[in-house]
């Protein structure tokens, strides 16, 4: 399949202005290691600002804009690759603006956890939630789970005889690939969601993450969503026991080992996917219907999962109710303290974490990730006026004035 986010957008204005009415009625408030890794790039053409969007984020625009004397002027992230491709955009943009230089290190989701659980970072970046017990294990306090953006994780595979020709999913047949017992490609569960495709009669080389990771989380909570026995043989976590196949090491090692492998599949995020050409399944949702991941699928599985979103915002999205929703989604979260003990740190982390829920979601759509539902910001907004340093509020502007 020739995936196009260009062509993905169309229509998302409208898909974002249904999910944020459904989202206010459904969810009303209630050491980076010497593994790290380098992102891929932005495409060759810089991709350019979509139109402000409307609602809580057009409110937001402008309070975060030019340098403010009394933050640091320099910020430590770790944590989740799914995002490092946004991310790198936003913090060389957010840099432009505030004067403040944001370095940030994919090196996993479970490195980002145990970076800012440590306190070597002044943030962590994940897209598995954090469990209980790492919560209470963190050095510092609470901490705050600030999404960041929507995206979808995908089946992507390399099977020379189709090239980049769509191949269909469905529940069955992801967990049965990944649990070992689907082990060809012309496998009658495969061939079943497949009518008129010749697949071959080749092997099928499994491929999943070998480090800590929420992309791992988002696949593994899916496969536990739609299989019984992956649930109890395996279960969920930013890192499991594979039954089956080999490990790359981040979105880029995955994708890498994917291209490089004929007859394999593994699962990455989507821009990853798509900077490395290779195939882009369709995954059989909870509606019976095969999916196409996009931005309006992902966001329209927000909006489907939306009675689930608890109010401390580590959500999942994964096996969303909707005819449209796409059923591997996920949130990626910013990892902040919510007692702070720099004054000048914790002035330049809310204005990075108010500016990047705000003002940054328009730089989501040009990279294939999903802008945040406005009452998602608002509710990002809470946590964010909620950080405090030294008991005072850290965020150095008042919210309540907006222009």
């Amino acid at each position: 399949m020739k995936f196009s986010i260009a062509k993905s957008k169309i229509g998302i204005a409208v898909a974002l202005m249904t999910i944020a009415s459904l989202l206010v009625t459904a969810c009303a408030p209630t050491a980076p290691s010497a593994g790290t890794q380098t992102a891929p790039q932005p495409t060759a053409t810089p991709p350019q600002p979509s139109p402000t969007p409307t609602g809580a984020t057009a409110a937001g625009s402008g309070i975060v804009n030019g340098k403010f004397s009394g933050e640091a002027q320099s910020l430590d992230g770790a944590g989740a690759t799914f995002p490092a491709v946004l991310y790198s955009k936003w913090f060389n943009e957010y840099e432009k603006v505030t004067g403040v230089k944001v370095n940030y290190q994919g090196i996993g989701s479970g490195g980002g956890i145990k970076s800012v659980s440590d306190g070597t970072v002044d943030f962590g970046g994940t897209d598995g939630p954090m469990t209980e017990e790492q919560m209470k294990a963190a050095k510092n306090g609470e901490i705050l789970h600030i999404p960041a953006a929507l995206g979808a994780v995908v089946p992507a595979y390399n099977i020379p005889e189709i090239g980049t020709a769509t191949v269909k999913f469905s529940p069955e047949s992801l967990a049965g690939i990944f649990l070992g017992q689907v082990t060809k490609w012309n496998d009658p569960k495969i061939a079943a969601d497949n009518p008129g495709m010749t697949l071959p009669n080749k092997d099928i080389v499994v491929v999943h993450r070998s480090d800590g990771s929420g992309t791992t989380y988002i696949w593994v909570d899916y496969l536990a969503a739609v299989s019984k026995e992956w649930k109890d043989k395996v279960g969920v976590g930013t890192s499991v026991n594979w039954p089956v196949g080999l490990g790359g090491k981040g979105n880029e090692g995955v994708a890498g080992e994917v291209k490089q492998n004929p007859y394999s599949i593994g699962y990455v995020e989507l821009i990853y996917a798509v900077q490395n050409k290779i195939g882009v399944g369709h995954v059989k949702n909870k509606a019976g219907k095969y999916t196409e991941p996009s931005l309006s699928t992902v966001t329209a599985a927000a909006a489907g999962a939306a009675k689930n979103i608890v109010p401390d915002l580590r959500a999942s999205v994964v096996n969303a109710d909707g005819d449209t929703s796409y059923p591997i989604s996920g949130f990626t979260w910013l990892l902040i303290y919510r007692n702070q003990t720099d004054r000048a740190k914790a002035q330049a982390l809310t204005r990075m974490a108010w500016w990047a829920t705000h003002d940054a979601q328009r730089f989501n759509t040009e990279l294939g990730y999903a802008p945040l539902p406005d009452d998602i910001v608002k509710r990002s907004e809470e946590k964010i006026l909620s950080i405090t340093v030294s008991g005072q509020k850290a965020f150095p502007h008042d919210a309540a004035k907006k222009p």
